[in-house]
């Protein structure tokens, strides 16, 4: 038995919230792959049957965003179906489920921040089967339940956006990188703290959790290479010039900032801005003998 269960251990986020969680003394499991598939209803009860779990942190999720257009039976099956799966369990066995969940279940036609309550319209299978998953842990409403919608995350551990920059700089590639999409990078040990302490607020309903102040692609770029002191031939390009590059890959919403203060009120904290997360995130990499 813990007081936790985090699906989806082995993900980038998972590691942040697990180091989250010990730091604060909560005892907590991890399940994933190939021992636990979410898409089975009987994997996922004997977990919630084996622990008894207070909190469920469902970090568990099919993420390749370019891929889900391909594999959008795959797509709704984790993201969708599963959640509902968990979202079942919670209600049965009693526990809250903190789910996250994503900015592109937005159409980033907005040009204010997207408040929690407003209408979503994905335009990307992988933004259709991330909604479904919403749509089923509502429906259920198991005691308890959060969606935290994020953006742009990145973190130690895993493949991420300024780990693909400073590994193609290095390279001596040149970078193109979109300048016309803004939102705001989220840093895994960020939205893990958020996650922690949503789960132990007296709350339920659905949130958002980046970090503050946004920017585009390649401001987050051009930053991220600067924090590494990495030189790179790095130049804007258009969403029209990348979806020509890339015919293949999924719309991206070009406006995907969040309106986060019902989360800050709910946690009693601000989010802090996305430049100072770097700084932390460029400590950690290094202390780890870099990428």
């Amino acid at each position: 038995m813990a007081d936790a269960v985090i699906f989806g251990c082995k993900g980038m986020l998972a590691r942040a919230l697990a180091a989250e969680l010990a730091g604060r003394g909560i005892s907590f499991v991890g399940r994933d792959l190939p021992e636990c598939d979410l898409t089975k209803a009987g994997d996922v009860e004997a977990v919630f049957s084996e622990v008894r779990p207070r909190v469920v942190y469902n970090c568990a999720a099919f993420t390749k965003v370019d891929l889900c257009e391909q594999q959008e039976e795959l797509a709704n099956a984790v993201n969708g179906h599963a959640v509902g799966t968990l979202a079942e369990m919670a209600k049965k066995y009693g526990a809250k489920l903190i789910h996250i969940s994503t900015d592109f279940v937005f159409d980033g036609n907005g040009r204010t921040p997207y408040r929690p309550d407003d209408k979503p319209a994905p335009l990307s299978a992988y933004g259709r089967s991330k909604l479904l998953g919403e749509q089923a842990l509502q429906q259920t409403n198991p005691p308890g339940w959060a969606i935290l919608r994020t953006a742009w995350l990145y973190g130690v551990g895993g493949p991420s956006f300024p780990r693909t920059m400073v590994e193609v700089a290095r390279q001596g590639k040149p970078l193109r990188v979109v300048d016309d999409q803004r939102g705001c990078p989220t840093y895994t040990v960020d939205l893990a703290k958020a996650m922690v302490a949503v789960a132990q607020a007296d709350v339920s309903g659905i949130f958002h959790c980046t970090n503050s102040e946004p920017t585009t692609w390649y401001e987050f770029a051009r930053e991220t290479l600067e924090q590494f002191k990495v030189p790179a031939d790095l130049s804007p390009i258009s969403s029209e010039q990348y979806k020509q590059m890339r015919p293949d890959s999924a719309h991206r919403p070009s406006y995907s900032v969040l309106d986060c203060s019902s989360l800050e009120q709910a946690i009693g904290q601000k989010m802090r801005t996305w430049k100072q997360a770097l700084v932390d995130f460029v400590k950690a990499v290094e202390a780890n003998g870099g990428f």
